[in-house]
């Protein structure tokens, strides 16, 4: 009697923690590319591409990841080209363009972040309103060397550019044909270099022979220059945004398919009202006017 009882304990015993084991819940494992920022865990994209967007990109990934603190955003330059084909072969998250697609590229998901236009300015002084993107290649180049000879009135011209590096040179070589595949940068040897779009603007404030460049953004906003027409048409936002004021670009981001994820959030973000916000906050224009 006694060894069934202790039995009966046994089985009752067994029974009891198999009722308790069988409701426990198993353990759920997130898979790491969908992690959310609820359970803790740091998540990541990558991005490589145009080194003109890629200052821009970092940034707004500084934004986004302050509001977003378990996230982490690799972001490389390697040039348009890198980013386009990247993109495509899916070996980053998202690329970055600052040329539009050609046609075969078509097939990538294009997401335009921003405009950047770049202004031709001169001093208020000079009577130059309107140069051709040919007259400009040749200022720069040293083909042109006075400002008789475009119109204005007699004067050697002070050619002024940005440092090796900056986006806004590289733009601005790049669509005026000053940098060519065989040749490189072209820009004539007794230019005088500035570091900054702040330093370019007063050199020509105080130079009523100079010639420069800066983004529109930061050229609308400042005294003691001018801005001039390239092809006959003013650098304003409407031209920029038309497209009829030649001296400007898109600054694309690109995925091989639409995007899900944290790329999608960071891309939300971008496009939406605070990451407009970051874009003309360092003088580019919105995606959308």
């Amino acid at each position: 009697m006694r060894i069934r009882k202790i039995l009966a304990f046994i089985c009752a015993a067994v029974l009891l923690i198999g009722a308790f084991t069988g409701c426990a819940p198993a353990e759920t494992k997130v898979p790491a590319g969908n992690k959310t920022e609820e359970d803790g865990v740091s998540r990541s994209i990558t991005m490589n591409g145009s080194t003109s967007v890629q200052p821009l990109a970092e940034e707004l990934a500084k934004v986004f990841k302050d509001k977003n603190p378990n996230t982490t955003i690799d972001i490389q330059g390697g040039g348009s080209g890198v980013g386009i084909k990247s993109a495509a072969d899916g070996v980053v998250d998202i690329g970055m363009s600052s040329r539009d697609l050609k046609p075969e590229e078509k097939s990538l998901k294009e997401f335009k972040i921003a405009v950047d236009g770049i202004a031709v300015i001169v001093n208020p002084n000079n009577k130059v309103e309107d140069l051709s993107t040919e007259q400009i290649f040749k200022i720069y180049t040293g083909e042109i060397t006075d400002w008789k000879e475009v119109g204005g009135d007699s004067g050697e011209i002070t050619v002024v550019t940005r440092e090796e590096g900056s986006g806004t040179r590289g733009a601005f070589i790049e669509l005026t044909k000053i940098e060519s595949k065989s040749e490189g940068d072209r820009t004539v040897a007794s230019a005088i270099t500035q570091g900054s779009t702040g330093a370019v603007i007063a050199t020509i404030a105080g130079d009523p022979n100079a010639i420069g460049y800066a983004s529109f953004g930061s050229a609308k906003e400042s005294t003691g220059i001018k801005m001039i027409s390239i092809d006959g048409k003013a650098c304003t936002e409407e031209n920029i945004y038309s497209g009829e004021y030649k001296i400007s670009r898109p600054f694309l981001m690109l995925t091989k398919a639409e995007p899900t994820g944290l790329a999608k959030a960071f891309l939300d973000f971008i496009l939406g009202e605070e990451g407009q916000t970051v874009i003309s906050g360092h003088n580019y224009l919105k995606a959308v006017k």
